[in-house]
């Protein structure tokens, strides 16, 4: 088990980066420093989906992380 961990840490770190790459940024990089409109809008459909699966993928991410460490 403890040979197949950091590739399975890999793999959740590969498609991390993918999703978060693929969400919108929907905003300007004005607005990283200050500036800009101040807006919210609702995530709906495949916004959402995506939104839900990077959660997902962090949160794997990180038990597969401390599994790593503790075994």
């Amino acid at each position: 088990m403890q040979e197949i961990l950091p590739f399975m840490q890999m793999i959740v770190a590969v498609l991390l980066i993918a999703v978060i790459l693929l969400q919108q940024g929907g905003a300007a990089m004005g607005s990283a420093f200050g500036q800009g409109s101040e807006f919210h809008t609702e995530r709906r459909g495949s916004e959402k989906t995506l939104f839900t699966f990077t959660i997902a993928l962090g949160a794997l991410f990180i038990v597969l992380a401390l599994f790593n460490l503790f075994l």
